[in-house]
């Protein structure tokens, strides 16, 4: 049986949370639990799923800033980001006041992630893709059964992540794009950290910064 997913926008940043399943099993995980935990638990509920872990694409306040009181209230693990990101989960509750997102924790994650790791959904394996560039610790996640990425801040439609935070690097946001997530197939579709989902094959062709057509390109 497929992955399933719901996509819940949290925060005033309107970051794309996901609430992630195994439709055999009934059991599931949230993927950056931003903020408006009572929405994401709800939904989770209405799915009948039963979570079982908090996966982490990295740790800017806007995708991590609810993940040490959710995993405190449903006693859940923490996987990822990759320790690149430590230094923003150090800077969580010092985030959450410069942005008005209220009190936020910081947190040891219970599993650090690396290139080529993978995690578990119920019974269905996700590829841990390190993609740097909007942060050092940027993780991707990639369902291949499924044809489906959940990339975080990394990718966009039409557009890519910020690079001007603290440990930002356009170059290497760029390479990991084109090195890690396209050889994956212009079929694999992919839910962003903000904003409509997209193909890679669509961003290949057609974005302005990273496309076949895009300034320093090869295409």
């Amino acid at each position: 049986m497929p992955l399933r997913a719901t996509v819940i926008p949290v925060t005033p940043f309107a970051q794309n949370c996901s609430v992630v399943w195994d439709d055999a099993t009934g059991r599931g995980a949230v993927i950056d639990p931003g903020g408006d935990l009572d929405r994401v638990l709800a939904a989770a509920e209405e799915e009948g799923v039963t979570l079982e872990k908090i996966l982490l694409t990295h740790a800017h306040i806007d995708h991590a800033g609810a993940t040490a009181e959710l995993a405190r209230l449903r006693g859940l693990p923490i996987e990822g980001p990759h320790p690149g990101d430590r230094f923003w989960i150090e800077q969580l509750p010092q985030q959450g006041a410069m942005f008005g997102l209220g009190k936020s924790e910081s947190f040891e994650p219970t599993r650090w992630l690396g290139h080529g790791d993978t995690v578990t959904v119920g019974n269905l394996p996700l590829e841990v893709l390190h993609c740097p560039g909007h942060t050092p610790g940027h993780v991707v996640f990639f369902d291949r059964g499924a044809r489906v990425a959940f990339v975080g801040d990394v990718l966009f439609a039409g557009s890519i992540g910020r690079t001007d935070f603290p440990g930002g690097d356009y170059a290497t946001l760029i390479r990991a794009i084109r090195e890690n997530l396209f050889p994956l197939g212009d079929d694999v579709r992919f839910v962003p950290g903000h904003g409509p989902m997209s193909t890679f094959g669509e961003e290949r062709r057609t974005n302005p910064f990273v496309g076949d057509r895009a300034v320093g390109s090869n295409g």
